[in-house]
């Protein structure tokens, strides 16, 4: 099983990162950056474990005529100082932030959009904010990763080997980091991905609460309705082809139904690998 879950992080975690973004005027954080643009509904863009909203810059020119995007960008990923994020808990704290500027900044109803971790955010944000929050998507990402493996698999079981991964990534050197050796990616493949790695401490951490932190027991507080959107392959040997079947039942405990949002030929990086399917869902979903 550990060696599956090796596997299944590889894959569903290491995402893109690039420079970090101006600050939305008016608030400031220790743990997040935020930069707004356009008019119109609001629309939150969380990035994954590693990334920053460089993903979402398609997307974000998509949406600008008519939403005002907020793209968020989390300390220690890419090139951003740790500051706060360099010590401690990140999914909590990054998401009270992402709440905080919500209410700061009198965001009506947001549409909430996380990729990978950011997917875990957006729930945390949509637990916590209750009816402040329109709508969430959750881009390849699932309340609780490892049960997308097993769903009998708990914390617990997991736990070792997220310790194991988190002090690994404190080992690696910078420049290891940089060129994605945790994934376990040849050189061309990441440099074409553009990787730049992060704060050693932030991605550990930020790695660790990906496989251990499970949100099924804060579903049934979302008000919120929820879409999936992932990456779906039709090919009998692809992992990705029965996605639907271990998706729905990690997402029992909503109070309202799921709707899920699969982009054939995607892989993690859907809104990337399929750009157009997936803008095409963002706007079904935004509807």
């Amino acid at each position: 099983m550990f060696a599956r879950l090796i596997s299944l992080f590889a894959a569903l975690v290491l995402t893109l990162p690039a420079a970090g973004l101006a600050q939305a005027q008016s608030f400031r954080s220790d743990r997040i950056t935020v930069e707004a643009r356009g008019r119109g509904p609001d629309v939150v863009l969380i990035p994954g474990l590693a990334s920053t909203p460089v993903i979402w810059n398609r997307l974000a020119d998509r949406l600008d005529d008519d939403h005002r995007v907020h793209l968020v960008s989390v300390r220690g990923f890419g090139t951003l100082p740790a500051a706060a994020n360099g010590s401690g808990p990140l999914v909590g704290p990054v998401s009270q932030e992402v709440l905080r500027y919500i209410r700061s900044q009198g965001l009506r109803a947001p549409a909430v959009i996380g990729h990978s971790m950011g997917g875990l955010v957006a729930l945390r944000v949509a637990a916590d904010g209750g009816r402040q929050i329109g709508r969430v998507m959750v881009v390849d990402a699932s309340p609780f990763f490892p049960g997308l493996v097993n769903g009998a698999t708990s914390t617990r079981d997991v736990e070792p080997l997220a310790r194991v991964a988190y002090q690994t990534v404190l080992l690696l050197g910078d420049e290891a980091l940089r060129q994605g050796a945790l994934g376990g990616t040849s050189d061309a493949v990441m440099t074409g991905m553009g990787w730049q790695g992060g704060d050693r401490r932030v991605l550990a951490q930020g790695l660790y609460e990906v496989m251990t932190l499970d949100m099924r027991h804060r579903l049934d507080e979302l008000t919120a309705p929820v879409t999936v959107a992932y990456g779906w392959s039709r090919l009998e040997d692809s992992p990705r082809r029965d996605l639907e079947r271990r998706l729905r039942p990690a997402f029992r405990g909503l109070r309202t139904p799921l709707t899920l949002e699969p982009i054939e030929g995607a892989e993690h990086m859907v809104m990337i690998d399929q750009p157009r399917r997936f803008e095409a869902a963002v706007l079904r979903f935004l509807r």
